[in-house]
């Protein structure tokens, strides 16, 4: 049809829409369609504006390598990663929730560790860090077998694939779940860092006079069929912004108890104080188990 007026744009695009065979992707086409008009009608989107939009877009599809992926930065600096994140967990976001977002880091086949055993693979100095963790169900019940991919910035705020003074994946590794749930294991403490700033978000969170920081937060990603797969964070609630998470996921539930120890380790000889102890409970929801895809390889 031939339009006229913008008045009758919308409902003509939506009448497309509309013969989508697939429900699921009719109802978020017909969605889409109806906000991002209303989006341009509200801010009254100027021509030059729209090509600004779509080189931006451009622009970001074009920053994806294999170890950076901006689309998933851009994602949690709007807030849309964690907003996902607690619709779909927590009882529709209705409870706390131990999932939280995935990030740009995760990366597959992390090398297996024994419990007890360490995910430090390079010179990497740092306070050592002794983690204790549980997993179980919503009621409480240990979860034995489960598969845990653990993963965290150094302390000089990289991540190994970002750093080539650090072994291939240092600081990373996954273990499995005793009869009780546990599972534990030895590293560095971690610190916050800033998230990378020479692309589309570095100058989105400029305009915004925003900081580019994470507080330090320790990665899992837990696997167990029968359960939906669990990608959780932990953050250190001493970090200077916790309160400020650049990526918007911290979180009451996500927040740990990073305890400082001056006395001699009890089951280390060599390590005579400081340490931190962190121990954890990770609560999983029955669902399908699913490996995400990675966002970088």
């Amino acid at each position: 049809m031939a339009i006229k007026t913008e008045g009758e744009l919308t409902p003509a695009v939506l009448a497309v829409m509309n013969k989508t065979e697939d429900p699921r992707l009719r109802e978020i086409l017909g969605a889409m369609v109806k906000h991002l008009h209303a989006f341009v009608r509200e801010v009254k989107l100027s021509e030059a504006e729209f090509r600004e939009a779509t080189a931006i877009l451009n622009e970001i599809g074009q920053l994806q390598t294999d170890s950076h992926n901006e689309f998933v930065l851009m994602a949690g600096s709007l807030g849309v990663s964690s907003l996902v994140c607690l619709l779909n967990n927590g009882d529709g976001g209705q409870t706390e929730t131990s999932q939280s977002l995935l990030g740009p880091f995760w990366r597959l086949n992390s090398p297996r560790v024994e419990n007890g055993g360490t995910i430090v693979r390079s010179d990497t100095p740092g306070t050592p860090l002794y983690v204790r963790a549980r997993v179980v169900d919503r009621d409480g019940r240990p979860i034995a077998g489960a598969e845990v991919d653990v993963w965290h910035a150094s302390p000089v705020g990289l991540y190994e694939n970002q750093d080539p003074d650090q072994a291939e994946m240092n600081l990373r590794g996954k273990f499995t779940t005793d009869v009780g749930g546990r599972f534990w294991f030895r590293t560095v403490k971690m610190v916050g860092y800033p998230i990378p700033v020479d692309g589309v978000v570095g100058r989105l969170l400029k305009a915004q006079g925003r900081h580019p920081n994470r507080p330090a937060h320790l990665h899992a990603l837990i696997f167990k069929q029968g359960y939906k797969t669990l990608i959780s964070q932990v953050f250190d609630p001493s970090d200077p912004n916790i309160d400020s998470d650049v990526q918007f996921g911290v979180t009451a539930a996500l927040t740990g108890d990073f305890v400082l120890h001056h006395e001699p380790h009890p089951s280390e000889p060599g390590v005579g104080g400081p340490w931190f102890s962190l121990d954890y409970t990770y609560v999983m929801e029955p669902g399908e188990a699913v490996l995400p895809r990675p966002p970088i390889k």
